[in-house]
C-alpha cells in the first residue's frame, strides 16, 4: 500500500483465495443470552446484517427466521469472519450459543468471493475495495505467513459483494485498496502514490458542491462594500486585497500574465503551504478569502446560524491532510455519482430570512471557498491511471477576470495524458523516443455581449485542434467569420492547425469522462 495509509509495503501480486470460509460446527456466542430462542431439535436461518472486527474477533448483528415467521436480530461474536450477506443454518445448543449446522446453506446469497469471475471482470479490470477484516492464518512450519482479509468491492456490478483474499502481510483495517484483475486468483495492487483514491474524493465533492456558490456574486458585494460601523478597517483591508489581486484582460493575453494567474488561483495554496512558502507575500485568491472570512467572523454574534458553515469551511485551512484523511473515509461511500460536468454550473446565494448583511457576505465567502475546492477535487477525482495504464492529470479552476467594470469567472480545465509504458524488453534496450503527451484545455466564461462561451483545445506533437461553442446565433457567427484569421495567427506560432470549428449551442454530455475516453493520436 503506501505511506499515507501508514500500512505496511505490499507485493505486486496478491492471490484470491480460493478456499471458503468453514465455520461448520462452530459455536456463534451472543452478546446477550436468550434462553428458549430457538427450540430445541429445531433450526433457523441466520442472516449477517454487519460485520465488525475487534482485535481477534469479530462482532456481527444477525437476522434470526424461526420456522414460525418469527424474526428477530441479535447481536454475537465468532472466532471467524462471516461476510455482511451470508445466509446460514443454525440451532441453539444453550442460550449464550448458536451453532452453524450447515455451512453455506443458502449458496445463492452468500456475499463473499473467493474467487474472480473474469466473464464479468475482465483481465484489467480496475478493483477498488475496503477491508473489512484482517486475521493470521494458523501458519505452516516452513511456509511464510499467511494473512485472510475480507474486503468489500466499491465498484464494478460487484459493488457491495465481498471478496476473500489471501496476503504475506497483514492489511489495515479500514484502509482502502486499488488492484487490478491478473486471472481468477490474482489481483495487482495500483500504488496509492500513483493514483487518488476516486471514491472517496468523489464522496467529499459532493459534500463540497452543496455548499459552493458563485465567485461573481460576492466579489459584487465587496466592490460595493460600505463604510460603516459594522466594518472595520482590517474587514475593508481584506476585501480590497482581494479585489486587487485579480488579474484583467490584458494580464491573461500574455503567457507570464497568465501563469501568474493560474499560479495565484488559489489550486495551489496547499502546495504552497507544504513547501514553506508564506502564502501573505504574494496575492491567492484561496487565502484572501480565508482572510476575508476571519475577519467577518468576530463581527458577528456568537449565536449567528453561519456557526455551521463556518465549521463546515474550517477544514480548507489543512486540505493536505484533509485529502489524506478522505482516503480512510469510505464507511458512507455509495455507488459512485455521475462524473463531475465542466464547467461547474453558476449557483448564486439569496439573502435568508433575518439575515443581516454580514452574515450574508460571510456565507458567500464560505460558498466561494467551497467553489475553489469542488474544482480542486474535481481534478482529484479526473486524475489517475487508467485500466489499459494511461496516466491522466487534470488541473481544474477558475480565476476571476476583471473586464471593464465587470468582474467574469474564468474557468480553466488542463488534462494530460500519457501512453502507457511499453515493456517490451527488445524495446527498453532500444533507445526510447520521449513520451508523446495529448494535452487538453478547456475554457468556459460568460462575458458580455457574446454570452456563454466554452471553448475545447487539444495538442499533441504540435498538432492543435478545437472546438468553439457559443449559446448566442451572433456571436457563432462572429466566431466562425474569424476562424481563418485565428487558424493564421496559430501557424505564425510555429503550430501545426488542425480542425477549427465553432458550433452554436453547448457541448453533447456523453456517459464517460475524459478519463475513460480511448488515447487518440490525431496524426494516426
Amino acid at each position: 500500500m503506501t505511506v499515507e495509509m501508514n500500512t505496511p509495503p505490499l507485493p505486486q501480486t496478491l492471490p484470491a483465495t480460493a478456499r471458503p470460509l468453514t465455520v461448520s460446527g462452530e459455536l456463534i456466542k451472543l452478546l446477550t443470552p436468550m434462553e428458549g430462542l430457538i427450540t430445541a431439535g429445531q433450526t433457523a436461518t441466520a442472516e449477517v446484517l454487519s460485520l465488525k472486527q475487534a482485535d481477534q474477533t469479530f462482532q456481527l448483528l444477525l437476522k434470526v427466521t424461526l420456522d414460525s415467521g418469527r424474526q428477530t436480530t441479535v447481536q454475537a461474536t465468532s472466532d471467524q469472519p462471516v461476510a455482511q450477506g451470508t445466509r446460514m443454518v443454525v440451532t441453539q445448543p444453550s442460550a449464550s450459543n448458536l451453532a452453524v449446522t450447515v455451512q453455506q446453506a443458502i449458496a445463492s446469497s452468500v456475499a463473499t468471493l473467493t474467487r474472480i469471475d473474469t466473464a464479468q471482470l475482465p483481465v484489467g479490470t480496475l478493483l477498488q475495495g475496503k477491508v473489512l477484516t484482517s486475521q493470521a492464518l494458523p501458519q505452516v512450519p516452513g511456509q511464510p505467513a499467511v494473512f485472510r482479509s475480507m474486503v468489500s468491492l466499491l465498484n464494478t456490478v460487484l459493488s457491495g459483494t465481498t471478496l476473500s483474499i489471501e496476503s504475506p502481510q497483514p492489511l489495515r483495517i479500514g484502509t482502502l485498496l486499488s488492484a487490478q484483475v491478473q486471472d481468477t486468483q490474482t489481483l495487482k495492487f495500483v500504488p496509492l502514490s500513483s493514483r487518488q483514491e476516486q471514491l472517496a474524493v468523489t464522496h467529499q465533492l459532493v459534500d463540497q458542491q452543496s455548499r459552493q456558490g458563485s465567485l461573481d456574486g460576492l466579489l459584487k458585494l465587496l466592490q460595493d462594500l460600505p463604510d460603516s460601523d459594522q466594518t472595520s478597517v482590517e474587514l475593508r483591508s481584506a476585501a480590497s486585497r482581494l479585489l486587487a489581486g485579480l488579474p484583467d484582460v490584458q494580464q491573461l493575453s500574455t503567457a507570464k500574465g497568465l501563469a501568474q494567474a493560474l499560479l495565484n488561483s488559489g489550486t495551489f495554496l496547499e502546495t504552497k503551504l507544504l513547501a514553506g512558502q508564506n502564502p501573505t507575500l504574494a496575492p491567492d485568491l484561496k487565502a484572501d478569502l480565508l482572510k476575508l472570512i476571519a475577519q467577518l467572523t468576530p463581527a458577528l454574534q456568537p449565536n449567528t446560524n453561519l456557526s455551521a458553515i463556518i465549521a463546515a469551511n474550517t477544514l480548507v485551512q489543512a486540505m493536505p491532510n484533509f485529502v489524506r484523511n478522505a482516503l480512510g473515509m469510505l464507511g458512507q461511500v455509495s455507488a459512485k455519482p455521475p462524473p463531475t460536468s465542466f464547467p461547474l454550473p453558476e449557483r448564486l446565494l439569496q439573502n435568508a430570512e433575518g439575515e443581516d448583511d454580514l452574515e450574508h457576505l460571510l456565507r458567500l465567502a464560505a460558498a466561494a471557498v467551497s467553489r475553489l475546492q469542488s474544482h480542486q477535487l474535481s481534478s482529484l477525482e479526473q486524475t489517475g491511471v487508467t485500466a489499459d495504464g494511461r496516466l491522466v492529470s487534470t488541473w481544474q479552476l477558475e480565476i476571476p477576470m476583471r473586464n471593464l467594470q465587470d468582474i467574469v469567472p474564468l474557468q480553466v480545465k488542463f488534462q494530460r495524458e500519457e501512453a502507457p509504458e511499453k515493456e517490451s524488453q527488445q524495446e527498453r534496450r532500444e533507445e526510447r523516443e520521449p513520451k508523446q503527451q495529448l494535452w487538453r484545455v478547456d475554457l468556459a466564461f460568460d462575458m458580455e455581449p457574446l454570452g456563454p462561451l466554452l471553448v475545447q483545445a487539444q495538442l499533441i506533437k504540435g498538432s492543435l485542434s478545437s472546438q468553439l461553442w457559443a449559446e448566442r446565433p451572433y456571436t457563432a457567427s462572429l466566431i466562425e467569420s474569424n476562424l481563418s484569421a485565428l487558424r493564421e495567427r496559430l501557424l505564425a506560432s510555429g503550430l501545426n492547425v488542425g480542425d477549427l470549428d465553432c458550433h452554436l449551442g453547448t457541448p453533447p454530455q456523453g456517459p464517460q469522462t475524459r478519463l475513460e475516453q480511448r488515447w487518440v493520436d490525431e496524426n494516426a
